[in-house]
């Protein structure tokens, strides 16, 4: 198991980097069901200065296009923000310098057609950034993290109903874990004003926020930290918690993981319109491969699926969402068909049951989906790959990634 002085990017880079090291010969569990769905490639990146390394997932625009980043490539090798239109043609929109922001990796649209998102490096003191592309592709800084009690490597944002934007950092804040600080939830005003809503501490209020927040009719914020809690889980370091943040900068934790069964390392939320939460966890469930997981209005967690690692997939490094039948949608990095255990884009109908809508082969059709799926109003699902695609890219042949749809 990990501990908390691990982050969820360099975690994903260490998983890629001895990935790419194997001769891989492994004979999977054929447990999911025949794929019925249609996998399209829409764009194959080729480093600079198209992009490398997609790594977020993608917003989407009233005319199908999609809008995403890559944490590499780009025109100053910093990544890149793109553009893929319906049919499949991309623009590079901005490509990020290093006093703006290096490594993006999460991004949202507004009602007016501007681009918001966060940075894991780079920006005035090299520790993060939130970023604004407006419609006519001006990139401006909104706030650059100082590190220390301030912050640092912010996930995504979102918008209140304030107007106000809401996040987290992973690091920073507190002096503890292992003095990296446990990170925060922050409040950053239209003008740029940041403000710390709550610092965790480590201990049984959590540690290491991932993921982006989500907010109620009443602005209470609610999230995840992938360790603190149960300090007896994960050798002291916590399996992680769900909680939640009012507009006072209260905390509560909503749920506290305890490992085995109940899942270690939560990586995502999302809430649906009668109060309930979704959720994955990277590792933990039956299997250690990580799950699937419900908690109610009532504090109640339910595991919805346990991975098995086999072809159903294998450790899910983002968080899922949700059709208007409830059915669940999500990736996990690892697992899938044959021997290639390069990941799947998967679906949970409300029996619990799951169906794999693609299991990736490092070929053209990408490898390792790190981020979560978009889907749109007629039912087709986007989502990226950060390797494969073009093999010609990529200093070891790996790929830069693709962005992919299913069509139902």
């Amino acid at each position: 198991m990990r501990s908390n002085t691990c982050l969820a990017g360099s975690r994903r880079a260490v998983r890629i980097d001895f990935f790419l090291t194997l001769t891989l010969g492994l004979v999977l569990l054929a447990t999911a069901p025949a794929q019925a769905q249609t996998f399209t490639v829409l764009h194959a990146f080729t480093g600079v200065p198209d992009g490398k390394g997609p790594d977020s997932s993608l917003a989407l625009d009233a005319t199908g296009n999609l809008y995403g980043t890559t944490g590499q490539g780009g025109a100053r090798y910093h990544g890149s923000l793109f553009e893929v239109s319906p049919g499949g043609e991309e623009k590079i929109v901005y490509s990020f310098v290093a006093a703006h922001g290096t490594a993006p990796n999460w991004l949202i649209r507004d009602a007016d057609g501007a681009l918001y998102g966060t940075t894991q490096g780079g920006g005035a003191y090299n520790r993060g950034a939130v970023f604004k592309l407006d419609n006519k592709s001006r990139e401006t800084v909104l706030y650059s993290f100082a590190g220390g009690a301030d912050g640092e490597w912010p996930n995504a944002v979102i918008h209140g109903a304030d107007g106000n934007s809401y996040g987290t950092t992973e690091y920073g804040g507190s002096t503890g874990c292992d003095e990296q600080g446990c990170g925060t939830v922050f409040n950053l005003s239209p003008a740029g004003k940041k403000t710390t809503l709550y610092a965790f501490t480590g201990g049984t209020d959590g540690a290491i926020p991932v993921g982006g927040l989500v907010q109620d009719s009443a602005g209470n914020l609610y999230g995840v930290t992938g360790s603190g809690g149960n300090l007896s889980c994960n050798d002291g370091y916590g399996c992680g918690t769900v909680f939640a943040v009012d507009t006072a900068g209260s905390e509560t934790v909503l749920h506290t993981f305890i490992g085995g069964d109940d899942g270690i390392d939560p990586v995502g939320l999302v809430r649906d319109r009668q109060g309930n939460f979704y959720g994955t966890t990277n590792e933990g469930g039956l299997f250690g491969n990580g799950t699937v997981f419900k908690l109610d209005t009532s504090g109640q967690e339910a595991v919805l699926y346990s991975f098995t690692g086999g072809s159903d997939g294998s450790l899910p490094t983002a968080g899922v969402v949700l059709d208007a039948a409830q059915n669940i949608y999500g990736t996990t990095e690892f697992g899938g068909a044959g021997s290639c255990d390069c990941g799947v884009v998967f679906v949970l109908d409300t029996s619990g049951k799951e169906t794999v809508l693609h299991s990736f082969t490092w070929g053209a059709d990408g490898a390792l989906p790190v981020a979560g799926v978009s889907p749109d109003s007629a039912g087709n699902i986007y989502g990226t790959a950060i390797l494969g695609g073009d093999l010609s890219c990529g200093f070891r042949g790996e790929g830069c990634g693709t962005v992919f749809k299913i069509t139902p």
